[in-house]
């Protein structure tokens, strides 16, 4: 899934298994917790009413084995029994006690004497008391098991839910899935039958899977015998789980087929079967239904096993009225007319996971052509069908591709596109029919920019590349998600620069590669395979760790095994799991077969996989010599903590770029996988920079000698360096100087060379890195500081924004770099650039001209500062038929210093009145990101935060944005207890979540940051 793209919580200490005696905590733990979240396996809490807890004493034998396999793995550790030598222990204290009372003061001797033979004598009482009776008779002792309590929930209806888990028993799984399916648009309802063919790979005496939110439930199973028993249904809320006690105990071995009917409402959120309106050409609201079930969401719309590793095959059947299409992840095979509708019938999947499984009821209408047997169609809605060609050309283009690079055919005979009006996700890949957000498929030459293309090619890119990693090959549970992510996500990228050369893309993942860097820098971050159970732990697993960490890792390990070999690598571990699912070691091992055993893959990389982090790589030159030493970077004002724990090693794989005094640059490697290494050099160098292209996931500290080589040469010859290597420098010598370890005047002398630069991804850097500090310290009252800033950059970049055009000239890079510095100088205020801005809009609102694609957005902005310029953006954006032009429309609405019109656009938006509720958190973000605006959208947040975790699940992307966003800026001891109480005061967890304790830290280093700098800035 894309992602439309931290003091960590604490985490269980070990993921559940499936294992039927997986040990449980103690129960007078589990009696002092108030409440039970569902996927905390590691303890279980107390519901007033629904969730009692039964505790059943099973006596002093061993289960049969029938009975441990309907019981559930609920054995207790660590129970507190009483000794009975407890009390003996007291009676001796008192003996001890009545003697001093009755006796005259003895002598020492009698004392030790007697204290000697009372020790003894209890001693041989105890040990007596203690033995079991058959220890002194003829037969002995037989072994007997230590007796044990199960602890079990208590289903909704009162009776015993036979089942403890938050994951489900691995002593039944699905083969195959029949799913018939009645959607009703009008009362807004579905009802559906589930037909569920199982196999038991243990005894069991019930079966356990998901359902949420599912009505009226009735289930019957049919055994191997042929006869067919109805089954008491009992739900337990809490785990979001149902079960059904079987009338005879299914043997190992053998099939059953459940079958289960039900009914409920659409869902109301972006998960599950959830509907949403658009509106026609005639100014017509008509509805669609679609399905969004990753992660934990198909449950919503049919009981299952709702977990990646259980794997089956589905067919469904969908009824539908005479005017709506259905799809599914399957071409439809058949339609039966009915005397209310049609029934369509789709074709079986391929082994698949319940999260991949979609289907989608709606009047849409589709562009189709086929691509070497494979049927390839975009869905959008129907005024918007004709924006839908350029998606088809790249989807087939990106398919053939992917076909080939990993050796394997795309399996299914259809893949369908859809772009859906209202999505919370960037995208998904559901198995045959990928869903996207419009912005994210649809593409119109007059109101798209070249940015807009690429981000549209990139999407589809990853969407695609899921048919493999995700779909294919499945990580086994949410802990490993990096997998599925990190791998889509290196693949877009590596897809664009293969087929799509034009459209920058090196440039988009080395901007990635740093923000994920700055996340990964806290202390609240994490290992990207990481122990999660609860519902929030699995949605927060979906950031920029899973996705571009994973991804810039296997880019690191592309570059150290090379390109060829990493190929194979990637075929092989297709190969070997392919239709099944795996962890993060099923990969290595696979890796580790290619490579042989020159190289451990799997020891070099569970250092980046298992640890949270990664490497500040110190270097040290001395002649010819070079010194290097690691050690785990975090981000803190307080130099002397400014790294991890110092037993923290990774496998570095360092590559090198140095330049003789006289003759051309040199390039070289080492494998650094101790504390500290030694490189030698044919010939002292005059500069010498580590991490060519910024293909590793590490920084580097040159120290001062070092720096200053650097400086020079960017001074003196910045194109020596990649512009990669320059984005690369820009980078680490902020970072560093924002923990102290540089200063900050030396991080703006290197600056200076940026009068030279010609490229786009060193400027974006140089400007996201001073914005973040203009932004903390404009915030905060000290707005001397920030314009002193502002007007530094200007400065330096004013000969390049005087010689930019306001037109669609140029290639993407061009481009980008027009808007970035056009951007710059509108936000200074710069009256050249206002006029200009103003003047293009005035001709597009009384004259209707087109507005070129780059500059649209700087346009909008300046427009909306005016009561007029709002309110007719405000008019375009509701008559727009482009999405990606309506989200620079609202950017531009929300550019606005007037605070009711803030207020109303969080509103709207949130309650999807005008605005989608898509866009809530992009709203956010664009209101948070002014000065006038970053308080008012932190005061609505709190106002309506159950509102917006009922839209959006906690834990979830959106809930990540929202947080960090609207916390980012502040830098006040004053706000850091308000975000503090704040959160701690929310209903269910929301303290606990991974992106509050985040946010939290980086208001910690806000304030720390500016107590240490304001009061040395003079030099701006």
């Amino acid at each position: 899934m894309d992602s439309a793209s931290n003091d960590r919580a604490q985490l269980p200490r070990n993921m559940i298994e499936n294992s039927m005696f997986e040990e449980e905590p103690d129960v007078v733990d589990l009696a002092k917790e108030p409440t039970l979240n569902p996927l905390e396996s590691e303890e279980v809490e107390y519901e007033p009413r629904s969730s009692r807890l039964l505790v059943r004493g099973l006596g002093e034998h061993e289960m049969d084995d029938d009975e441990e396999d309907y019981e559930s793995s609920a054995k207790l550790l660590g129970m507190s029994f009483m000794n009975r030598s407890s009390g003996l222990r007291n009676n001796v204290g008192n003996y001890r006690q009545a003697q001093e009372g009755l006796c005259p003061v003895p002598s020492a001797r009698t004392v030790i004497v007697s204290v000697v033979v009372v020790v003894i004598l209890v001693s041989i009482v105890t040990v007596i008391y203690l033995l079991p009776k058959c220890t002194f008779t003829k037969e002995g002792c037989h072994k007997k098991t230590q007796p044990v309590e199960l602890i079990y929930p208590i289903a909704t209806n009162g009776q015993r839910f036979p089942w403890t888990k938050s994951r489900l028993p691995n002593y039944i799984k699905p083969l195959e899935y029949n799913i018939t399916l009645y959607p009703n648009l009008t009362t807004m309802t579905f009802s559906g039958k589930v037909n569920i063919k199982l196999n038991a790979t243990g005894n069991a005496n019930a079966i356990v899977l998901h359902s949420s939110g599912l009505q009226d439930i009735q289930a019957n199973v049919t055994l191997r015998s042929g006869a067919t028993h109805n089954l008491s249904v009992l739900e337990y809320p809490t785990f979001e789980m149902i079960a059904m006690v079987l009338p005879e105990t299914l043997q190992k071995g053998t099939e059953c087929l459940l079958t289960i009917e039900y009914h409920s409402n659409f869902s109301t959120s972006y998960y599950g079967f959830y509907k949403m309106s658009y509106v026609k050409e005639q100014n017509i609201s008509t509805w669609l239904a679609a399905t969004q079930f990753e992660p934990l969401a198909a449950r919503k719309a049919f009981p299952c096993f709702d977990e990646p590793a259980f794997k089956s095959t589905f067919r469904l059947e969908i009824k539908r009225s005479e005017e709506h299409t259905a799809l599914s992840n399957m071409p439809k095979i058949k339609t039966t007319v009915l005397p209310d509708g049609r029934l369509d019938e789709f074709a079986t999947s391929v082994k698949m996971s319940t999260y991949l499984v979609a289907f989608i009821v709606s009047d849409m209408k589709n562009v189709t052509k086929d691509a070497n047997g494979t049927l390839v169609s975009i869905y959008a809605i129907p005024q918007k069908i004709d924006q839908a060609q350029y998606a088809l050309d790249t989807a087939i283009t990106l398919l053939e591709f992917f076909s080939d690079y990993f050796g394997i055919k795309y399996p299914l005979p259809k893949l369908d596109l859809v772009a859906i009006p209202d999505i919370q996700a960037g995208a998904m890949e559901n198995w045959g029919l990928l869903t996207f957000r419009e912005t994210t498929l649809l593409y119109t030459e007059n109101s798209s920019s070249l940015m807009d293309k690429q981000l549209i090619t990139q999407v589809i890119a990853h969407e695609l590349a899921h048919q493999w990693f995700g779909n294919l090959v499945t990580m086994e549970w949410w802990n490993d998600l990096w997998l599925n992510e990190g791998f889509a996500t290196y693949m877009e990228y590596f897809a664009l620069q293969s087929k799509f050369k034009d459209l920058n893309a090196d440039d988009k993942f080395l901007k990635a590669r740093c923000d994920a860097m700055d996340k990964d820098s806290l202390q609240t971050t994490h290992a990207i395979s990481t122990d999660v159970q609860s519902p929030e732990q699995i949605e927060e697993m979906f950031d920029d760790l899973s996705y571009i960490k994973g991804a810039s890792i296997l880019q690191m390990l592309n570059v150290y095994l090379t390109t060829d070999i990493f190929h194979k690598c990637i075929e092989k571990y297709l190969s070997d799991h392919k239709y099944e699912t795996t962890k993060s070691d099923g990969l290595w091992d696979s890796m580790n077969q290619v490579v042989g055993s020159s190289r451990d893959v799997k020891n070099i990389m569970k250092t980046w996989t298992q640890q949270a982090g990664y490497p500040l790589v110190t270097v040290e030159k001395k002649g010819k010599e070079v010194y290097v030493s690691q050690e785990r970077f975090l981000r803190t004002v307080n130099s002397s903590k400014a790294t991890g724990n110092s037993s923290t090693l990774w496998h570095v794989p360092l590559s090198y770029i140095f330049g003789p005094c006289n003759g051309p640059s040199e390039n070289g490697s080492f494998l650094l996988n101790q504390t500290q290494g030694k490189i030698g050099l044919p010939s002292e160098p005059c500069w010498l920079k580590f991490n060519v292209n910024m293909t590793g996931y590490y920084i580097v500290d040159y120290g001062h000698d070092g720096w200053d080589a650097l400086i020079k040469q960017l001074r003196s010859n910045p194109t020596v360096f990649a512009a990669s290597d320059r984005v690369n420098l820009i980078h680490d010598i902020f970072v560093l100087s924002g923990v102290g370890k540089e200063p900050l005047l030396r991080a703006f002398d290197l600056l200076a060379y940026l009068v030279n630069e010609t490229e786009p991804a060193p400027i974006q850097q140089a400007l996201h890195q001073t914005r973040i500090i203009h932004s903390l310290l404009a915030k905060q009252g000290f707005s001397y500081l920030a314009a002193n800033l502002e007007m530094r950059i200007f400065n330096l970049l004013r000969d390049k924004i005087d010689n930019q055009k306001w037109t669609d000239d140029g290639t993407l890079s061009a481009q980008e770099l027009r808007s970035l510095l056009l951007d710059l100088a509108c936000m200074h205020g710069d009256d050249h650039c206002i006029n200009e801005a103003t003047q293009l809009f005035n001709i597009w609102q009384y004259n209707g001209t087109r507005l070129p694609t780059a500059v649209k957005k700087i346009v909008f902005k300046v427009g909306a500062h005016t009561d007029d310029g709002w309110g007719y953006l405000y008019s375009m954006y509701n008559t727009s038929l482009s999405e990606a032009e309506k989200i620079k429309m609202l950017e531009g609405l929300a550019s606005t210093d007037d605070g009711k019109k803030l207020q109303w656009l969080m509103s709207a938006s949130l309650h999807g009145e005008d605005i989608r509720t898509q866009d809530f958190p992009a709203v956010i973000h664009f209101i948070s990101k002014n000065v006038p605006g970053f308080l008012l959208a932190w005061n609505f947040v709190k106002q309506n935060w159950d509102e917006i975790t009922q839209k959006f699940p906690p834990g979830s992307f959106p809930i990540q944005s929202i947080v960090t966003k609207v916390t980012a800026n502040f830098g006040t001891e004053v706000y850091l207890n308000e975000v503090i109480n704040f959160f701690n005061s929310t209903k269910g967890k929301s303290r606990d979540m991974w992106c509050v304790k985040e946010a939290i830290e980086a208001i910690k280093l806000n304030i720390q940051w500016i107590d240490k700098n304001r009061d040395n800035l003079n030099w701006l």
